[in-house]
């Protein structure tokens, strides 16, 4: 079995603390390239893996940002709010999630269709996405004040320094190396960031707002899932999927 090390990029100070990654996803990840005999994910035995990501704890209060540096920004209706950590009910969003190992090596072709990362009332939006490896992300502004994409990664993938104008038009990039958690900043307005995840095959999600997730297509077998969180690090956990059945599994994430 081969293990590819790669580090997550070191994040430099911003205006804002609390910005940056947990000492946990910094520190270096591993991705199994398992050699493991690829199983056909055929659609009539695939089983999926659906589940919560949980809190415990207390979690920091959402800190709304001052951006009357940009009148163009000051300007919007939408409130911004810092999203460190998102908690409802107990229930954690922006949670990547993904097969660490156990995958099959003849994982589908990442999906013609680019993942689409927004700039929208001067934030990111979503904050958290995630590509297969090999597949596009594409940068829209959809405001009225000038940003900035930038990008650092640690694992290969394109370093990205562009500005897009008001409504300009977007910039589509090819993400080829598995990385965690790759912060996109904007240079214009330090307050915000995203976060970009490359995942080692097609078997990943993000947890939403209410904290839930779900994995399809999966071939009968027994995986590592692991989780990961910007500020909360890493968890991981072996789950077993049967063929045609959905199999459950919860992460906690706790704040002492």
């Amino acid at each position: 079995m081969k293990k590819i090390l790669f580090s997550i990029v070191a994040i430099s100070a911003l205006t804002l603390s609390g910005c940056k990654p947990d000492a946990a996803v910094r520190k270096a990840e591993v991705f199994d390239k398992s050699t493991t005999p690829a199983h056909s994910p055929a659609p009539e035995n695939a089983g999926a893996i659906t589940g919560i990501m949980h809190f415990t704890g207390h979690a920091p209060a959402r800190v709304p940002i001052d951006m009357s540096m940009d009148p163009a920004c000051s300007l919007t209706a939408a409130q911004n709010l810092s999203e460190q950590y998102i908690v409802n009910n107990g229930k954690l969003a922006n949670v990547f999630v993904y097969v660490k190992s156990g995958a099959p090596i003849s994982s589908a072709e990442p999906d013609a269709r680019p993942v689409v990362l927004d700039q929208k009332n001067c934030r990111y939006v979503p904050h958290v996405i995630a590509v297969q490896q090999g597949g596009n992300v594409e940068f829209r502004n959809s405001d009225p004040a000038m940003h900035n994409i930038h990008t650092i990664s640690a694992a290969g993938n394109p370093a990205i320094d562009v500005s897009e104008g008001p409504g300009g038009a977007p910039q589509t990039r090819q993400f080829t190396n598995p990385e965690l958690m790759m912060a996109v900043r904007c240079n214009n307005h330090p307050w915000m960031e995203a976060f970009l995840n490359v995942a080692p095959n097609q078997f990943f999600a993000v947890s939403r707002e209410d904290g839930t997730f779900s994995i399809t297509g999966l071939p009968p077998g027994t995986y590592t899932l692991a989780a990961v969180h910007e500020k909360l690090g890493e968890r991981d956990m072996q789950v077993t999927v049967p063929a045609k059945s959905q199999t459950r599994a919860d992460f906690t994430f706790t704040m002492k």
